[in-house]
């Protein structure tokens, strides 16, 4: 059984997630990886807007490819996390409420997704051409001179992942405080 989220996400929905929960996604969906991540930090060092106004939204860090003609998005899997660990805590201070990846994050994280009530989902690594059939519209928004690093908005609907780190302390790769359902 999976539940079905629709962004937004409230930090009330946020925090009735466990870890170890299945989840299908519809709605609007942020791209960014490293580069993006840094720029985005810069510019609010700066003083500056994000391209994208971050409360109740989720990012998915990916680099999708190219897309083939009359396709939204090219293979769209899930890129390494931890990578954007340094960036992360500061953007759910900000009421980013989840992100998508894959691998384990980091304690400071963890203690970011506990704070601000917001989540963290895996998607299945090596699935990018699956995951992309869930696509429906993608529009650059930021950072073009990235490439498949910029920041796009993504429409999805039914866009499969799992709820690998909740509001609680729950992980599923340690299996702590591992709950099937909220």
């Amino acid at each position: 059984m999976s539940i079905h989220l629709h962004t937004p996400i409230s930090e009330q929905d946020a925090r009735r997630l466990r870890a170890g929960t299945r989840v299908l996604i519809t709605g609007v969906l942020y791209t960014a990886r490293d580069m993006a991540h840094r720029r985005m930090l810069e510019a609010l060092e700066r003083g500056e807007s994000l391209p994208f106004d971050p409360e109740g939204q989720v990012l998915y860090y990916v680099g999708p490819t190219p897309p083939r003609p009359g396709f939204p998005i090219g293979s769209a899997g899930p890129t390494t996390s931890s990578r954007m660990d340094p960036y992360t805590p500061r953007l759910l201070s900000l009421g980013l409420r989840g992100t998508i990846g894959k691998g384990e994050r980091g304690e400071e994280v963890a203690e970011a997704l506990r704070r601000y009530g917001a989540v963290y989902f895996a998607a299945v690594g090596g699935a990018g051409a699956l995951l992309a059939r869930h696509v429906k519209r993608a529009e650059l928004i930021a950072y073009p001179d990235l490439g498949p690093e910029a920041v796009c908005q993504l429409y999805v609907e039914g866009f499969p992942a799992l709820v690998a780190q909740d509001t609680y302390g729950g992980n599923i790769y340690t299996a702590k405080n591992l709950h099937r359902h909220p």
